[in-house]
């Protein structure tokens, strides 16, 4: 493997037209190493060569498909470690972290994604427009085409695995364009579709800034498009897919709340808002970024809170006793300590369990925040708990839905009449109760309402997005 992270187009390793830059480590900012700049034209030559060899991909028949899925899920296992150990030093998230995103989820996206299309099933339908009994009708999935895929830092390979598995095993051919925090680890993903014998043309991995993914966004061959990332982000790319009537599955913002109603259990509920608010230093689209506590056990709940953010160690996510991390860099840094800054010179009291040194920034408490703090409308992404008191269910439901966002949303309560009641009025794609937001399942729909994104991801939804139905209907009289 060259020391330079190179494109993969077409089944070749080769040098973007961009020249070079340098990725660094989220810890202590020293350089990791280089990768080649694609370009424009970069793009557009990898999605020539996915165009060319969609229709022969398409027409490869399903069990060898699953065998080369199969291939690349053993061939990840050997690889998860050390894409583990890169992901922990490029973004910042601790290595026990690192490890559950490849061998958690992943790694596994090869199985389940063969698996999940050998039961993937159309259905006949009836015929209901004449009285002749000379029609039938049957519906089948076919692929789109082209699928451009677009990923984040926080998850470099998990949340792009999910897209890139799918897309592939529906007969789609794939453009990867990575997060340029995280190039070492992507590629190393990268060269098990190689390894793996994939056939040249169907996948391809092009490293780069903003402009790469602008391209593949906007090329016309490109018909589906696979994003995470900001809202902000998010709506310029559905504008321009919806100018190409391109299909687009995206994955974007949060400000999800954790509920902690007056009968919950308040050591589950501090455990999950340590885990929703502090887990990957807060750099998760689900995390708990509001936590709105019932007025009877505020002091207490926060009393507790503080106690268990000071036992968290902050530091080297490479050293396997770290429990949270740094931040993945200076722009995530910036945000947070704006949202912080802002709520403080608004009247919230901010609880600080160590002081900022570099991008280590520590699990932070505030109370008295309200509506009005930006910190309460807009995603912070940083391990801060903003405390908001409520004093009824309808309040606890009013303002958890006062945001534009709408992804995950957690309500602790015994009472079941009333968890129901957060079931139906929060405003979310997933509700927990007596869970944490950050929690998902690969076998579950995933996605947002609102502003949080269009369209479910993960499992048999994962396939319905990546595929365009057609309604087929027969005369046989």
């Amino acid at each position: 493997m060259s020391d330079l992270i190179q494109a993969y187009i077409n089944g070749q390793w080769v040098d973007g037209s961009g020249g070079v830059g340098e990725y660094h480590s989220a810890f202590d900012g020293s350089t990791l190493g280089t990768f080649t700049v694609c370009q424009a034209s970069d793009v557009e030559r990898a999605v020539a060569a996915a165009r060319v060899a969609q229709a022969d991909w398409a027409a490869t028949p399903l069990l060898d498909k699953v065998d080369l899925m199969y291939a690349a899920y053993e061939l990840c296992k050997v690889a998860n470690e050390e894409i583990a150990q890169s992901i922990s030093a490029e973004m910042g998230k601790t290595i026990h972290e690192s490890r559950e995103e490849m061998l958690q989820y992943g790694w596994g996206h090869f199985r389940r994604a063969a698996e999940d299309m050998l039961r993937f099933r159309g259905m006949t339908l009836p015929n209901s427009e004449t009285r002749s009994n000379s029609k039938r009708m049957f519906v089948q999935q076919y692929p789109l085409g082209v699928v451009g895929v677009i990923s984040p830092f926080n998850f470099p390979v998990d949340i792009p695995a999910i897209a890139i598995t799918y897309a592939l095993i529906a007969g789609n051919t794939v453009v990867w364009k990575p997060s340029e925090h995280c190039p070492g680890s992507t590629r190393r993903y990268a060269q098990v579709f190689e390894d793996a014998g994939f056939p040249k043309g169907v996948f391809n991995f092009v490293p780069g800034y903003s402009d790469a993914g602008e391209a593949l966004v906007e090329n016309p061959d490109v018909r589906g498009l696979f994003f995470t990332g900001s809202t902000r982000v998010g709506r310029k790319i559905a504008a321009a897919a919806g100018a190409g009537l391109k299909r687009t599955l995206l994955e974007l913002g949060g400000n999800g709340p954790i509920i902690v109603h007056s009968d919950a259990d308040l050591d589950r509920a501090v455990e999950a808002t340590i885990t929703g608010c502090f887990y990957m230093a807060g750099q998760v689209c689900t995390a708990a970024e509001r936590v709105l506590v019932h007025e009877n056990v505020h002091d207490d709940f926060v009393a507790r809170l503080t106690e268990r953010a000071k036992k968290l160690k902050i530091g080297d996510p490479l050293n396997e006793d770290t429990d949270m991390g740094p931040l993945c860099n200076d722009n995530v840094l910036r945000q947070v300590v704006s949202h912080v800054d802002d709520a403080r010179s608004k009247g919230a009291d901010v609880i600080q369990t160590a002081d900022v040194v570099g991008r280590l920034y520590p699990p932070t408490i505030l109370v008295n925040v309200t509506n009005e703090m930006l910190i309460a409308r807009e995603e912070t992404f940083g391990p801060v708990a903003p405390i908001i008191k409520f004093r009824n269910v309808e309040e606890a439901l009013e303002i958890a839905n006062s945001t534009e966002f709408g992804l995950n949303a957690a309500a602790f309560t015994s009472n079941l009449r009333d968890a129901w009641r957060f079931v139906d009025g929060l405003q979310h794609g997933t509700v927990l109760i007596n869970e944490t937001t950050n929690y998902w399942d690969q076998l579950a729909p995933f996605g947002g309402a609102k502003s949080s994104g269009l369209g479910r991801e993960l499992s048999s939804w994962a396939l319905g997005a990546f595929t365009e139905t057609k309604t087929v209907v027969f005369d046989i009289s």
